[in-house]
């Protein structure tokens, strides 16, 4: 109350001091933001998108740079959508587009083989009964940083829009989104 509108306009002091910064589209955060993310993680990275495949695409070298993380003591995994669910399939009419979501399941499945070997490193599908949840948001998690995407009705991943996410406080909005995919986790098969 005592602080002029243009001081809390520039300083967070709500809940929303964790939001650190926010994107119109997934695709419009830098790719940049994404390996620093995964570079700098030391205990813990969950990929927990319905499909992650675009992970893969995007980020040089990503099979050895997550070998060394799980390697060096941190817990990798990976959270996917089973490709034959019929959620999976609700989904790829909804989207109707050529590379359909099972596709993408697919290549992430494929990258995923090649690190079947390495200790630390975790795939599971989740429940039949969350995969409505899981299609709809994805939380990717890096230590005490997260990229939330809600995705839109009819919209794929990259089109959907994107929070970055710093945990600043105990129950906040981090907190929720971590508890979500945890969650989701917690009930998921392997794969």
């Amino acid at each position: 109350m005592i602080w002029p509108d243009s001081v809390r306009g520039n300083v967070k002091t709500g809940h929303d001091r964790e939001v650190f910064a926010v994107y119109p589209y997934r695709s419009a955060c830098p790719t940049s933001v994404w390996a620093q993310l995964i570079s700098d993680a030391t205990s813990e990275i969950l990929l927990a998108g319905y499909t992650n495949y675009f992970v893969w695409l995007e980020q040089p070298a990503l099979h050895q740079t997550l070998r060394r993380k799980a390697e060096g003591g941190c817990r990798v995994r990976f959270l996917l959508g089973d490709p034959a669910s019929g959620t999976t399939r609700q989904r790829e009419q909804l989207e109707d587009v050529a590379l359909t979501v099972s596709t993408r399941i697919r290549i992430t499945l494929e990258n995923l083989a090649k690190l079947a070997e390495v200790d630390g490193v975790e795939a599971r599908f989740s429940a039949p009964e969350d995969g409505p949840n899981h299609v709809g948001l994805s939380v990717f998690r890096f230590d005490q940083h997260a990229l939330v995407t809600p995705h839109l009705a009819r919209v794929v991943g990259h089109d959907s829009p994107m929070m970055h996410l710093r945990r600043c406080e105990e129950g906040g909005l981090f907190d929720r989104f971590a508890e979500h995919a945890q969650e989701l986790w917690g009930r998921s098969v392997p794969v």
